[in-house]
């Protein structure tokens, strides 16, 4: 493989992560005009993003045999055309005040979304084995830049009084040309590149990932680091306003700090994967996230709970893209475990944040973010299973 046309693949692999966290944030930004325009109250649109999952929940598990058949662009550019399908149908929902079929379109929109996911995590493995060097934090830290970025332009479009609909469809145009156009500088699907389609039809006829002892357990680091983000993400702020007595502002500022200093090890994390390997570094993140996590639920002040945030966040960074890694150690199987490992990981992410909120109806939200703590020690414990496999061990270390 030239290395032009590795180059060229990495930053197309880039940009696919940071389209998906832009159009994601982008969407998520804008949920308060949703609720507003269908005149919801928050339980009930709590309810209708769980149609999102739903999608998701679905797609997830499937997108390792979609991915063996059609390769990891096509799948790419299923799974963008049916979140701009689900979009389009939020925007015409909308414009009708339909409850019914704005959830239809956030279904399709959760089914594209996921799709989309284990692709591009199969394509950022594939495209590290050809670099040579740890590379997919930095293509999660793409994700959680184009989230950052999307988030803001929600907002301001929010400030601008943009209709929801108009945002949509832009969304809907946009991600529509760049399916067609970026997974184009993908790596060639040929047997020779490690998630391709010749050997993924070939191992997709042998035993379920879902059955191999390492994948779980990978799935378990994974399950750890993917609801300790989701948590933050969602309830980092209101805990600083209702724990600590901030403004919202404050809150606002609480979560950005977690989200600079996920993104920023994101981008600088792979260096010290190179450096000291994959299960130390995993050991370090988790460790900061639990300390992180700790320090920002018994800080007696904002101060202390943002140098809480800082280690929460930078050690909230590795361990999805880690897990990702590990899943694809192996170029044959690469498809079914990354399949298995982002469901494992995006149920958490998606159904722990609730699950947590409901606690915290009992004993504030604040002290119900410490039962995350359950979930960091038990990836902790998981961890070594992420360890890379050689070569030699790949046909047969999963059956042990």
């Amino acid at each position: 493989m030239n290395k032009q046309a590795v180059r060229a693949a990495t930053i197309a692999t880039f940009a696919v992560f940071a389209i998906n966290g832009f159009v994601f944030a982008s969407w998520a930004a804008r949920i308060p005009a949703v609720t507003r325009i269908l005149e919801l109250t928050s339980g009930e649109m709590g309810l209708l993003l769980l149609t999102i999952a739903a999608g998701s929940v679905i797609a997830l598990p499937m997108a390792g045999s979609v991915v063996g058949r059609i390769g990891t662009a096509n799948t790419i550019r299923t799974g963008g055309f049916s979140a701009a399908f689900g979009g389009m149908i939020v925007a015409i929902a909308l414009s009708q005040h339909s409850v019914p079929l704005t959830g239809v379109g956030l279904f399709f929109f959760g089914i594209g979304i996921g799709l989309w996911d284990v692709a591009q995590n199969i394509e950022g493995a594939d495209v590290e084995r050809h670099l040579g060097r740890t590379i997919m934090p930095q293509f999660h830290g793409g994700f959680s830049g184009g989230a950052l970025i999307g988030a803001l332009v929600g907002a301001g479009l929010s400030a601008m009084n943009v209709s929801m609909s108009a945002h949509l469809f832009a969304i809907v145009i946009g991600v529509s040309i760049s399916m067609i156009f970026v997974p184009r500088y993908f790596l060639p699907e040929t047997p020779a590149s490690g998630s391709h389609q010749t050997h993924i039809t070939t191992a997709l006829k042998g035993r379920s990932a879902w059955t191999e002892k390492r994948t779980l357990l990978v799935g378990l680091v994974v399950l750890g680091a993917a609801l300790t983000e989701g948590s933050a993400n969602d309830w980092i702020a209101k805990a600083t306003v209702d724990g600590l007595g901030a403004t919202e502002s404050g809150g606002a500022i609480m979560f950005a700090v977690f989200v600079a200093a996920m993104t920023l090890f994101r981008f600088f994390g792979g260096g010290f994967v190179d450096k000291f390997g994959r299960v130390p570094v995993l050991y370090g993140s988790l460790g900061s996230s639990l300390v992180g996590l700790v320090l920002f639920v018994m800080a007696p002040n904002v101060f202390l709970a943002g140098v809480g945030a800082v280690f929460w966040g930078a050690g909230s960074a590795m361990g999805f893209p880690m897990g990702m890694s590990a899943a694809a150690d192996d170029p044959s199987r690469a498809a079914a475990r990354v399949s298995v490992v982002s469901t494992v990981g995006y149920v958490a992410f998606l159904a722990g944040p609730p699950l947590l909120g409901f606690l915290g109806d009992h004993v504030t939200i604040r002290w119900a973010l410490l039962a995350i703590a359950v979930a960091i020690v038990a990836s902790i414990l998981t961890a070594p299973a992420a360890k890379p496999l050689p070569a030699s061990e790949f046909q047969d270390a999963q059956s042990h």
